[in-house]
């Protein structure tokens, strides 16, 4: 995940001033020194890292965090608020028309997911109750039009296309066609390159000109580091964009470009792509990514995506059933599904403040989840809504028809036993709040951690 060679430096840095009761000017620069060097190191644009530990060594350094009984705390707080306002401050979101269609541009170089990315906004604003339409004006990448498509019937986005017309008919035409059908929102899909080039901008300022967007955003991979900036810089100049999708920012990179780009460009980062699937598209909130990088964890974007991905009926009937102390292994299934759709375990977990440092060397295994799951569904349906009929013979038998053994069986209905028993405890106690999830309800054991499923 982004950031982490990050954090653990920032960490670090702040472990060594934790461990003194008083800081001296010359502790603070020292801290500073190596926060610089962390953000070099992780691909942040050189002057941005200067300025941005100028700031937050200025203000440590003041009679507040000087004389301050918990000084280490108060620098942090420091780090944390420059680092927010270094990425925005606030989350920007998206310019809307005054009536409808809001015409959004989606500009960028060839290879950076444009046409992806496209499709993850148009899901977004559906589920948010909008009707987008995907407009396909690449009209030079060999089968473009068709990825468009594709992608569009996934998301379930209707595609306007007009084959290989001007770009600017085809948009011209798509806004018509929107006002027409009742769609608030209009999605271009542009041309890239993989260079910039004078051809490339001409086309973009022509279809520019002849719809108006509301919105230009482009979208940016962030594995390229600082080239993602001097793209972002390099746009903003000739077309003068609004705002910046990030994509990639799930994969091994440094995150350099996230803190950059705002102070490169004036522009904000809107949105960040966090894995391949069209779900996989987040709001970016400089205040959470802040709170990422200093290990702080990022329990509002959790919240979000259990919000998304659980079920409210699912999750009475649960409640219910948890009262009762009827909850079975079919429940159980039910629930490691619902676990499933919020993305990567250890993304998810990375999130709980306090958490992701602990998960940072472990590998934590998505599998995991498949072969519980197997183990279930090796079980016939009596065994599922009454696990204690389940002898060793049947054990052999659920063993052999998952290509498990015997002790990972054993271990699953371990889990459950102590589940079953926990909940018993918390409804003696006379817990009333609503149980979501395993947010709630909490993973067995730490899936893989001590005394946790560890297959």
């Amino acid at each position: 995940m982004a950031f982490e060679g990050l954090s653990d430096k920032i960490a670090a840095a702040f472990k060594r001033i934790r461990s003194k009761g008083r800081l001296t000017e010359q502790d603070v620069k020292d801290a500073m020194r190596e926060v610089r060097l962390a953000l070099l190191e992780a691909d942040v644009n050189y002057k941005v890292a200067k300025d941005f530990t100028n700031k937050v060594t200025e203000r440590c350094i003041g009679e507040q965090v000087m004389e301050s009984l918990t000084p280490a705390q108060m620098v942090v707080k420091i780090v944390n608020e420059e680092l927010t306002a270094l990425m925005g401050g606030a989350a920007a979101r998206l310019n809307t028309a005054s009536k409808i269609p809001t015409v959004i541009m989606m500009c960028g170089l060839q290879g950076s997911g444009k046409t992806t990315h496209s499709a993850k906004l148009g899901k977004m604003l559906k589920k948010k109750g909008h009707r987008p339409m995907l407009v396909a004006c690449d009209i030079y990448r060999p089968a473009a039009i068709s990825q468009l498509k594709i992608v569009g019937e996934q998301a379930g986005v209707p595609v306007f296309e007009m084959g290989t017309e001007k770009p600017e008919k085809i948009a011209e035409h798509a806004i018509k066609h929107a006002r027409d059908h009742g769609n608030d929102y209009v999605i271009i899909d542009t041309a890239g390159r993989l260079h910039i080039d004078e051809q490339m901008m001409d086309e973009l300022k022509r279809l520019r000109a002849a719809v108006e967007p509301n919105e230009i955003l482009l979208v940016v991979d962030a594995m390229t580091g600082q080239d993602a900036v001097n793209v972002a810089k390099s746009f903003n100049e000739a077309l003068g964009i609004d705002g910046v999708i990030l994509t990639k920012l799930d994969g091994d990179t440094r995150g350099g470009a996230a803190l950059s780009v705002r102070a490169v460009t004036g522009k904000p980062i809107k949105f960040v792509g966090t894995g391949e699937k069209l779900d996989d598209l987040e709001e970016f909130h400089p205040e959470r990514m802040a709170s990422r990088i200093l290990g702080m964890g990022d329990v509002m974007s959790l919240i979000e995506k259990a919000e998304q991905a659980l079920d409210d009926k699912k999750a009475a009937e649960l409640e219910k059933k948890l009262k009762q102390n009827s909850f079975d292994m079919n429940d159980l299934l039910a629930q490691f599904q619902e676990v499933k759709k919020m993305g990567p375990l250890k993304q998810v977990l990375g999130m709980i403040p306090g958490v992701g440092k602990q998960l940072r060397d472990v590998d934590i295994d998505d599998r995991q989840l498949i072969r519980v799951e197997s183990i279930i569904y090796s079980m016939t349906a009596a065994e599922r809504a009454r696990p204690e009929i389940i002898n060793p013979s049947r054990k052999r038998r659920i063993a052999a028809g998952c290509g498990m053994q015997v002790e990972d069986v054993n271990r699953l209905l371990k889990q459950y036993e102590q589940m079953k028993k926990m909940f018993k405890q918390l409804n003696g106690k006379g817990g009333k709040k609503r149980r979501r999830g395993f947010g709630g309800m909490g993973m067995p054991g730490g899936m893989g951690g001590p005394g946790g499923l560890g297959f």
